[in-house]
């Protein structure tokens, strides 16, 4: 294998400047960037949608039970359809999702930390959940944060990856085994 990847290094560079591309997109223009991801989830809905009612026509075909995999393949083509027609809608969608997902873990962990503190003084708990419950309020009241937000941490991944395997396209090349 590694005569492999040094035969090939240049794979590496390639992947690595292209997530640092992608990077540059994300942190320049995280709407964009956003939409792309909404879209690229719409086509996965998609797909699965038409893989479950293929399955639910095969297993209608041999008498067995084929509800359940109609009723999801209909679901996620209906799912596509509504991203396709209003990505940005979707985008607002899926913020407004993670912001009910922390204002409700964000209020477990307070109570947790506030029936902890009594037991054993655990009050990181309580400052995680007021964490949570701030983010919650701020995607709530400012969604398009939470859509920049998003952009820019796939952005710092994808510049921290691109690095990483340009570094080792690089080491890899002029320091052969």
């Amino acid at each position: 294998m590694a005569a492999i990847l040094v035969g090939n290094w240049w794979a590496l560079a390639l992947r690595g400047a292209v997530a640092i591309l992608f990077a540059i997109i994300a942190f320049f223009w995280p709407g964009m960037t956003a939409t792309v991801l909404i879209l690229v989830f719409g086509f996965y809905a998609l797909l699965d949608g038409i893989f479950a009612l293929i399955a639910a026509l095969r297993l209608h075909r041999q008498h067995r039970r084929s509800t359940p995999f109609l009723v999801e393949g209909i679901l996620n083509l209906l799912l596509a359809v509504l991203i396709f027609a209003w990505p940005g809608l979707a985008l607002v969608a899926l913020v407004y999702f993670i912001a009910l997902w922390a204002l409700i873990s964000g209020g477990a962990m307070i109570a947790a930390g506030i029936a902890l503190i009594r037991h054993s003084g655990e009050w990181l708990l309580v400052v995680s959940g007021a964490l949570s419950v701030v983010l919650g309020i701020i995607l709530f009241f400012v969604p398009a944060a939470g859509v920049v937000a998003l952009s820019w941490w796939l952005g710092a991944y994808a510049l921290l990856f691109g690095i990483a395997l340009l570094s080792a396209a690089f080491r890899i090349r002029y320091h052969p085994i």
